[in-house]
C-alpha cells in the first residue's frame, strides 16, 4: 500500500470504531504503517482501547474487496467502475419508472464520513425517496425523539473531559469501561477527586466493578428505577425547585405519577432494594454536580423512549444541567453515529433536524438545493425496509457500509426479506453478509484511505485526512456517490469533501462556523458552532434550553415491562452487548487477527446456578434457543451473571438470530436487550 505522509511521516486520523473520536497518528514505517500516540489529543490524552490499537489491521487486510463485483449464478464477476455505476443507475432509473421513488430505500453509513452521509441521504431525497436511514435506528434512535422533545437537542451535553468534575456519576445501562473504555479514565479522575460512582446494570460488569453502589437491576425495568429515585428526591424536597421553576415545565404531572412509585414499589419490580434507592437518588440529588451517562442498555428497548426521558427527567428536577459536571451523556456507539443523524440519515429527518413534517424547515433546504421539490413525511425505516422488501413494496435497496443481515434483530427472518428485493446493492470494504446476497457489490476505500470529518458523541467535528492508497479500485464512498449521482442526472459537482462540508454550513446551522480548517485543528471544534470565529460549544443549555420558550418539557411515564417475560417453554431471559474486544456485526474486529487471537468465539454467560439447573458445565458449546432461532456458543458460567439470565454479545453472526423484533413505538428501535429463551448441551458434543 503507498502511504500518503506529512513531512514529519505522521498523518493525524480518527479512531473508526467507537463514538469517542479518539486521536492517534499513523506512521509511516519499513515494514507499514504504524501507530503513534497523539497525546495532546482532549479526549483521549494519547490512549487507545485494544480495537484502536489494531485499526490498522483491517486496511491491508487479504479480504479486503478490491474490484467491483456483479453476482452470476452462485458466484461474481469482476467488472469494471464504468459498468457497476451503469448497473447501479439503470435499476435505479428503472424502479423510479415501474414502482415509482417510494420502491427505493437508501440505508446510510455510521462508519462514513458527515460528507459521505450527506451527499448519500440529499441524492436519495433528490430522487424522490423518503426512505433513508442508518443503524442509529438500532442504537440511539430512542435519544432523539426523547432529548429533542425535553431539551431541543437530541446530543450529549457535555464534553467527555468533564466527567472529571463531577461529584456524582450516575451510569445506567453502560458498560463504558468495556464499551468506551477511555471514558472509565474521566470517571476514574473524578472519583479520585472525592466523586461518587453509581452503576445500574443487570450484570456485574467491568464498570460495575468502578462503582462505589451497584444497583443490579431487573431487564427492562429502568423506569420503575428512575421513577423511584424521582419519588425519593421530591418526597424528601431534594429536587432544584429554582430550576424547575425557572427553566422547566410539566413538573407536577411528573411529580403526581411518580408519587405511586415509592421504594418499596420500585424495588417490588427492580430487584433493587429500597434503601439501595434511598441512598443512590440522595447521592445523585446532593451532589454540587451530577452527571447521568446511559447507553444502548436504556435505548434498546421496546420502551426505550421511556427510558431515555425519565433519564432527561431525573436531570432536569435536580438542575444537573448547563454546568461543569453535570448533563446527560448518551454514548453513541459508531464513530460517526452523531453526524449520521446531524447529516438526515434518518428517516424522520433532514439535515440539522429538520423534521420531515417541518414544511418550513424543507422548504429551506429545497432552496439550498436548487429549487427540486423534496419528499415530505415519515421514510422507512431501517426496521420496516426489510419488512417491505418482503411485502414487495420496497424493490431496490442501496446500503453504504452496514452488515444489516448480521445488525438486524431476529435477522434470520430480515435475510428471507431482503431475498425478495429486484435489486441490492451494497458498498462496502469487506465481503460481509449482507453483501454475501448482494446483486452488485462496491469496493470503498476504509477511513485512513479517504478524507472528510467526523462527529464524536460528545459533538467534536474533527478532520481525517488520507493517509493511505486504497486497495486495488476500492474508491471513496464520496467519489461513488458523486458519479452515481451524476449518472442520475443529478448535477452534483464537488469537487471534493471540503466542498461537501462547505454545503453542510450552509445548511446545518450548528456547522456554520466549522470549515476543514477548523476541523482539522488539534480536537477539532465541539458543536453547535454558528460562524466562523465561534469558538464552539462544549456545554449545552448553559443560558436555556432550544425547546419552545427556552424551558425544558418534563414527561411522565410510567413503567412497562419487557415484551417478553419468561415461560414455561422458555424459562429464562437473554440480554445481549458488547465486550472490549470486539465492535458492532464485527465485519472488522472479526478480521483483525490480534484481537481473535483474544476473543476468538461466540460465548454466553451463565449464572453458576442456572448452569446446575440446566446441566451445563464451564466451556460446554451449548445451545441458546429463542422463539426465532437458535444459535450455538461456548458457555462461560460465572457470577457476573444474575440468577434466570443469560448474556451473549452480539459481534458474532448467531445472537441476533435471536433477538426479538418488538419495536418502541416511538423511536422503533426493536428490543435487542430482553428475549425469552432457553439453553441446553448441544446433542452428540
Amino acid at each position: 500500500m503507498t502511504i500518503i505522509m506529512a513531512d514529519d511521516g505522521l498523518s493525524p486520523t480518527v479512531c473508526p470504531y467507537c463514538a469517542l473520536g479518539c486521536g492517534f497518528y499513523i506512521r509511516k514505517g519499513e515494514g507499514g504503517p504504524g501507530i503513534e500516540y497523539m497525546l495532546d489529543h482532549p479526549t483521549n490524552e494519547g490512549a487507545l482501547c485494544p480495537k484502536g490499537n489494531a485499526a490498522l489491521e483491517v486496511l491491508g487486510h487479504p479480504e479486503r474487496l478490491r474490484f467491483p463485483l456483479l453476482k452470476a449464478g452462485d458466484g461474481w464477476r469482476r467488472i469494471s467502475w464504468e459498468e457497476a455505476l451503469a448497473r447501479l443507475a439503470g435499476e435505479i432509473k428503472e424502479t423510479i419508472r415501474d414502482y415509482g421513488p417510494g420502491a427505493l430505500g437508501f440505508l446510510g453509513s455510521a462508519k462514513c464520513t458527515n460528507e459521505e452521509n450527506y451527499l448519500f441521504q440529499k441524492m436519495a431525497r433528490l430522487l424522490g425517496s423518503k426512505n433513508v436511514d442508518c443503524c442509529a435506528r438500532r442504537c440511539h434512535s430512542p435519544t432523539i425523539p426523547a432529548l429533542n422533545r425535553a431539551f431541543g437537542a437530541a446530543c450529549m451535553t457535555n464534553p467527555i473531559s468533564d466527567l472529571a468534575n463531577s461529584g456524582c456519576i450516575f451510569a445506567i445501562g453502560s458498560n463504558f469501561a468495556e464499551n468506551h473504555p477511555l471514558v472509565a479514565r474521566w470517571a476514574l479522575r473524578a472519583k479520585d477527586r472525592g466523586g461518587f460512582i453509581i452503576v445500574a446494570d443487570p450484570r456485574l460488569t467491568p464498570t460495575a466493578w468502578l462503582a462505589d453502589l451497584h444497583l443490579q437491576i431487573n431487564l427492562g425495568t429502568d423506569v420503575a428505577l428512575l421513577n423511584g429515585m424521582m419519588n425519593v428526591i421530591i418526597e424528601e424536597g431534594l429536587y432544584n425547585s429554582k430550576f424547575v421553576e425557572e427553566r422547566t415545565v410539566g413538573f407536577e404531572e411528573l411529580a403526581d405519577k411518580v408519587r405511586w412509585y415509592t421504594p418499596e414499589r420500585a424495588a417490588e419490580i427492580t430487584g433493587v432494594s429500597a434503601s439501595s434507592i434511598l441512598r443512590a437518588a440522595r447521592i445523585y440529588a446532593r451532589s454540587p454536580a451530577s452527571a447521568i451517562l446511559y447507553s444502548m442498555g436504556i435505548t434498546q428497548h421496546s420502551h426505550g423512549t421511556d427510558n431515555v426521558t425519565a433519564c432527561a427527567d431525573l436531570a432536569l428536577i435536580c438542575g444537573h444541567l448547563g454546568r461543569s459536571g453535570a448533563g446527560l451523556y448518551p454514548l453513541r456507539g459508531q464513530n460517526n453515529v452523531q453526524g449520521a443523524c446531524d447529516m438526515g440519515v434518518l428517516a424522520d429527518f433532514y439535515p440539522g433536524s429538520v423534521s420531515v413534517s417541518d414544511a418550513e424547515g424543507i422548504r429551506r433546504l429545497e432552496v439550498a438545493w436548487g429549487g427540486a421539490s423534496l419528499p415530505k413525511g415519515m421514510g422507512m425505516t431501517a426496521e420496516a425496509m426489510p419488512v417491505a422488501a418482503g411485502d414487495g413494496d420496497l424493490r431496490l435497496l442501496y446500503v453504504m457500509g452496514e452488515d444489516i443481515v448480521n445488525s438486524d434483530s431476529a435477522s434470520s427472518r430480515g435475510r428471507r426479506e431482503l431475498a425478495n428485493l429486484d435489486f441490492l446493492a451494497v458498498q462496502d470494504i469487506f465481503m460481509t453478509e449482507t453483501a454475501e446476497i448482494a446483486d452488485l457489490v462496491l469496493p470503498a476505500a476504509a477511513w485512513a484511505e479517504k478524507a472528510g470529518s467526523y462527529t464524536s458523541t460528545e459533538r467534536r467535528v474533527q478532520w481525517s485526512p488520507r493517509a493511505i492508497d486504497p486497495p486495488g479500485e476500492a474508491r471513496s464512498d464520496l467519489s461513488t456517490i458523486i458519479r452515481l449521482a451524476n449518472l442520475l442526472g443529478l448535477n452534483f459537482d464537488y469537487s471534493g469533501p471540503e466542498e461537501v462540508l462547505a454545503e453542510i454550513g450552509r445548511v446545518v446551522k450548528s456547522y456554520a462556523g466549522i470549515t476543514r480548517e477548523r476541523a482539522g485543528a488539534r480536537g477539532g471544534v465541539i458543536w453547535p458552532c454558528p460562524f466562523l470565529d465561534h469558538p464552539g460549544t462544549p456545554i449545552l443549555h448553559q443560558d436555556g434550553f432550544s425547546a419552545p420558550e427556552g424551558r425544558a418539557r418534563i414527561f411522565a411515564v410510567d413503567y412497562q415491562p419487557p415484551a417478553e417475560e419468561r415461560s414455561q417453554d422458555y424459562p429464562l431471559l437473554l440480554t445481549t452487548g458488547r465486550v472490549v474486544i470486539h465492535y458492532n456485526a464485527g465485519s472488522m474486529t472479526r478480521r483483525s487477527l490480534s484481537l481473535m487471537r483474544r476473543a476468538p468465539e461466540l460465548f454466553v454467560e451463565v449464572n453458576p446456578g442456572d448452569a446446575d439447573q440446566w446441566g451445563v458445565v464451564d466451556g460446554d458449546l451449548v445451545e441458546v434457543e429463542t422463539r426465532r432461532g437458535e444459535a450455538w456458543a461456548r458457555a462461560r458460567v460465572t457470577t457476573r451473571q444474575e440468577r434466570g439470565v443469560l448474556f451473549m454479545p452480539f459481534h458474532f453472526p448467531e445472537t441476533n438470530t435471536l433477538t426479538s423484533d418488538v419495536i418502541d413505538p416511538v423511536a422503533r428501535i426493536p428490543e435487542f436487550k430482553v428475549a425469552a429463551c432457553r439453553i441446553g448441551k448441544m446433542k452428540g458434543v
